[in-house]
């Protein structure tokens, strides 16, 4: 369920805004764009959210701006702790993509960025039916996250890194369950979803899956 990477973020919780804005070059294309993909996700959001992996809650401060319901969602307790702070008016409760609480109303948005890769693709299937299940009619899931075209592409990048010595990029690459776009497409679509991806930075794509009616 992703949690066996909590103790990397609760690592890096200290550091992470800096990561995100640019600080770290090895991974800094991963995070080009940072906030026009925040807000992508927050554009794309509508009506009651729970928002997954709500980290430093920087995406938490976007929807709330747009005006919407947030409940997030938090696995690392220092990553929760910084959030808090931010954001006191939001309940952040300890849980994960499978791990969530019922919501009051139900949900219309399903959010996530950077995150969404710490579970397996087989996770991710039964995240995707349980999602289908839990949102309102129309609901949509709205996640931007590291993926790729195809595995050939995911090599290629990995190389990339290599040659620019950006070791622990490469590392993270081949051990975590960075997907495809066809993998995770067919996923949401067997749940139920009409899927579109949209590129934001060389490694990072907007999802969005819209639940079919029936």
């Amino acid at each position: 369920m992703g949690r066996e990477f909590v103790d990397l973020f609760e690592r890096w919780a200290e550091s992470y805004d800096e990561t995100v804005h640019g600080v770290d070059e090895e991974y800094k294309e991963v995070f080009s764009n940072y906030n026009v993909i925040l807000q992508a996700v927050a554009n794309a959001a509508g009506g009651t959210v729970v928002e997954f992996g709500v980290g430093t809650g920087n995406l938490t401060s976007v929807l709330k701006a747009k005006g919407l319901r947030v409940t997030g969602v938090e696995p690392s307790g220092k990553m929760r702790l910084i959030a808090m702070e931010k954001h006191p008016d939001v309940p952040i409760i300890e849980g994960d993509f499978l791990d969530y609480p019922s919501i009051e109303g139900g949900v219309d948005t399903f959010v996530s960025t950077y995150a969404f890769h710490h579970l397996t693709d087989t996770e991710k299937k039964i995240a995707a039916k349980r999602y289908f299940e839990s949102l309102n009619r129309g609901g949509k899931v709205v996640f931007a996250d590291t993926m790729f075209i195809d595995d050939t592409a995911k090599q290629r990048m990995i190389k990339q890194a290599e040659k620019q010595e950006f070791f622990n990029l490469a590392q993270d690459l081949r051990t975590e369950y960075y997907t495809t776009i066809p993998v995770l497409s067919e996923i949401f679509r067997e749940a139920g979803f009409d899927v579109e991806f949209t590129s934001l930075n060389p490694y990072v794509w907007l999802m969005s899956a819209v639940k079919k009616t029936q």
